[in-house]
């Protein structure tokens, strides 16, 4: 059941820039990128007063026309003066009641719709996208092994990516560091328990080889069962 969270599947809007065509007509990115801004995103002009409250007057066009592409297309991009006077084969209009000349923004920019990311999950910080997986019929330690080999032949990331491994499996590697003081400490109180009753240690040592043979018989059990080896079933060796 191998699944990837979604990360990606939202259209985007982008505006890729002809900068041989700009350079040629004299404009610099910052020219269009600022007309774009006002035009799609909106930029403020000043701020209004509401007695003690204030708000930014932000400028942009409607949204009926910035869903239209075929619109934003005929945004006028003021030429430098400097050049407004040199013959083009791009489409260029002048308003009258000005000294400025105009390029339709379509002239200078591509418009493309690309597949962009749906949404973007972090981390510590970091981006991060999750991919979930069952594990059925095996121990979940041998899967885990197995997985992060073949993915060390088979997949190379590129570099500021890392593969990180938690759910169920980074709880197994907390306990079982954890059992490795546990079980050590109960069999060190299980001995002094004994001894502190037979006040022997040869008596202690002789009932304490009942451990080591109840945990053979919990393996057996366990094998001839076809259960794999968990942390609840180490929990009841303990016990």
């Amino acid at each position: 059941d191998v699944r990837m969270e979604q990360g990606t599947g939202l259209p985007v809007l982008t505006l890729e820039l002809y900068r041989d065509e700009m350079a040629r007509l004299g404009l610099d990115v910052s020219d269009v990128q600022d007309a774009v801004e006002i035009a799609i995103g909106g930029k403020s002009a000043g701020q209004v007063f509401e007695g003690d409250r204030r708000f930014d007057l932000l400028i942009r066009l409607p949204e009926s026309i910035r869903k239209n592409v075929e619109l934003l297309k005929k945004i006028p991009i003021p030429l430098p003066q400097k050049r407004s006077h040199t013959t083009v084969s791009t489409v260029v209009f002048k308003d009258p009641a000005d000294q400025f000349t105009y390029i339709p923004l379509g002239e200078v920019v591509n418009f493309k719709v690309l597949t962009g990311p749906n949404q973007i999950s972090r981390e510590n910080s970091k981006r991060r996208v999750v991919v979930t997986a069952n594990v059925r019929g095996r121990d979940l330690g041998s899967f885990v092994e197995e997985a992060q080999k073949a993915i060390r032949e088979n997949i190379s990331l590129l570099p500021g990516y890392w593969i990180s491994w938690g759910g169920q499996f980074e709880h197994l590697i907390s306990a079982a560091k954890r059992l490795w003081i546990v079980v050590p400490v109960t069999l060190i109180l299980i001995f002094l328990l004994l001894f502190s009753a037979f006040e022997s240690v040869k008596n202690s040592l002789l009932v304490f080889t009942g451990v080591p043979l109840a945990l053979t018989g919990g393996f057996l059990l366990l094998w001839i069962r076809g259960i794999p080896l968990s942390v609840s079933a180490a929990v009841g060796f303990i016990s």
